[in-house]
């Protein structure tokens, strides 16, 4: 989609969408407005040559919705409440942060739908910051591209998922067996998206319908305990009285604790990333978006809730990383804690699933704009018209990652560097909006969040950039590195991004004496690639 002023008109370009807030299927739509001459056009392709090629528009609003669970719901709702619960200290305050962090995600959520809606096409921030900053040329798509391609990696629950698999199976959980599984997850997540992707679509939806069960027996379970029935817990409200009895007084703690709530939460934006790829995009984002986040904010609180009816916050603190299978034995008995693993490896396969496929489509997006080094290859959709060359593009660094990276506190690190940079480029993308609410405030939104919400996201963002820097106690992180090390490689990271580009556009072209031309090319499918070529200056 493009929008341009030319004289007092808004000229609107659209081929696909749903007949929203005066877009429809006629190509182009003229309003009279005041203004002076403005273009939006995100990246170096047009709409219609964006959504070229591939499988086409083939995801409805239940696989739509279930990308979405399928990314938020992973591992963490099964093991994070008991380190959040020993941070914090009590009930009241824990719940109270998981409430905060579902009110940051639906603001976040609401955000992204007001640009997705605006841009129907896949590549999710890429295509909001280049909307939002078009000048320098390119800067903005490679400054996330550097983010994107080499911190998109898939290491984390491919770890999670071998390690509840080896326990499931009573077997001994060992660094080389977790990575050997870990490592046939990642080939045969890829090999699946690649060879059969709509069979893949649908093995992801049939994972996010169990993770949902397993979430609602556990809340069916927990109310089954606040009933007294199960004779095991003798007092099931014990948690819920007098519930913020013990809450921290140290601000690192909270910040510690939200962190971890966010990332349970975190998977909110993944339609974004596929909008090529869905049916009606503005009406389907309208819908799955909200449902799939709505759907796991109540399973999340409920789950909680759940927990607490079994164990008081200091048994739940100390039941170490798994508090589901704490849950399940204090319910059932020990023999649930282990059939419980099997279906927490299910969820982490689930979204390692959908992880894969979206950030596939995400590199895809990067090498058609030409600004990843043999773009042609990397934008391939070669052999069955799934993103084969972005599938590759993120198995490489998952690859290495499960490797090349010894477990323990290097392992540990490479997870906390993996979050901090997306923060950053959350906050400049809500910029952005705020941004484009100013310089084209006449443009069509068939979504418009209410502008307090948009700034809550962004002082949300601004609070997590800030906090790990946030001295913790006895000045010693998760990890025996510098607590603060990991936010600093995550910026240089991004500034090597800016790096990049300014030795590609302006100082390769100083030296040789020439200027880049753009062109695009069509390979077989149709699928429409970006080159840059060096002409030498006359």
């Amino acid at each position: 989609m493009s929008f341009w002023r030319k004289g007092k008109s808004l000229i609107i370009q659209d081929t696909v969408e749903d007949g929203s807030n005066g877009i429809d299927d006629a190509g182009e739509i003229q309003q009279e407005k005041e203004g002076v001459s403005h273009r939006l056009h995100p990246g170096e392709l047009s709409l219609e040559e964006d959504i070229a090629g591939g499988l086409g528009r083939h995801l409805g609003v239940t696989s739509t919705t279930f990308l979405i669970v399928g990314k938020i719901i992973g591992s963490g709702i099964f093991a994070t409440p008991s380190s959040i619960t020993s941070s914090v200290g009590s009930v009241g305050a824990a719940l109270m942060l998981w409430v905060l962090g579902a009110a940051l995600s639906f603001s976040g959520l609401c955000v992204w739908m007001e640009f997705g809606c605006m841009f129907p096409r896949s590549g999710g921030e890429k295509v909001y910051l280049e909307a939002s900053y078009p000048r320098p040329r390119l800067l903005a798509t490679i400054f996330f591209s550097t983010q994107a391609i080499l911190l998109g990696f898939s290491a984390s629950n491919c770890v999670v998922f071998a390690e509840f698999i080896l326990v499931a199976a009573n077997h001994s959980v060992t660094q080389w067996a977790e990575r050997g599984i870990a490592i046939a997850v990642i080939v045969f997540v890829s090999l699946m998206h690649m060879l059969i992707p709509k069979i893949g679509v649908r093995i992801m939806n049939v994972i996010s319908s169990i993770k949902i069960f397993i979430l609602l027996f556990i809340v069916i379970t927990g109310w089954v305990v606040l009933s007294g029935k199960v004779h095991k817990i003798k007092d099931p409200h014990a948690s819920f009285r007098n519930s913020f009895a013990g809450s921290s007084h140290s601000g690192y703690e909270y910040a510690t604790a939200l962190f971890k709530v966010l990332n349970s939460y975190e998977g909110w934006s993944n339609a974004a990333y596929v909008l090529n790829e869905v049916k009606k995009p503005v009406r389907t984002l309208k819908i799955a978006g909200p449902l799939g986040l709505g759907i796991c904010t109540v399973l999340y609180l409920l789950a909680n809730v759940a927990y607490f009816a079994a164990a008081t916050p200091k048994e739940i603190a100390n039941s170490g990383v798994t508090v589901a299978g704490f849950f399940f034995g204090r319910v059932f008995g020990e023999s649930a804690e282990r059939a419980l693993s099997v279906f927490v490896a299910l969820s982490a396969l689930g979204n390692v699933m959908a992880v894969t496929f979206a950030q596939a489509r995400v590199n895809q997006e990067l090498a058609k704009e030409g600004v990843v080094p043999f773009g042609r290859f990397w934008a391939s959709n070669w052999p069955f018209g799934s993103p084969s060359g972005g599938l590759l593009l993120h198995f490489i660094p998952s690859f290495i990652i499960l490797v090349a990276i010894p477990f323990g506190d290097a392992y540990d690190f490479i997870l906390d560097l993996e979050g901090y940079p997306s923060s950053v480029v959350y906050f400049i993308v809500i910029i952005g909006l705020l941004i484009l609410r100013w310089r084209v405030p006449d443009m069509p939104r068939p979504f418009k969040i209410w502008w307090p919400v948009a700034v809550f996201f962004l002082i949300g963002q601004a609070f997590l950039l800030v906090a790990p820097f946030l001295r913790p106690p006895g000045g010693v992180g998760d990890t025996s590195l510098p607590y603060w090390l990991y936010p600093v490689v995550g910026i240089a990271i991004l500034v090597a991004g800016v790096g990049y580009w300014f030795g590609w556009q302006k100082v390769l072209p100083s030296i040789g004496r020439f200027e880049w031309k753009r062109s695009k090319t069509y390979l077989k499918d149709g699928t429409v690639v970006t080159q840059f070529k060096p002409v030498k200056q006359q």
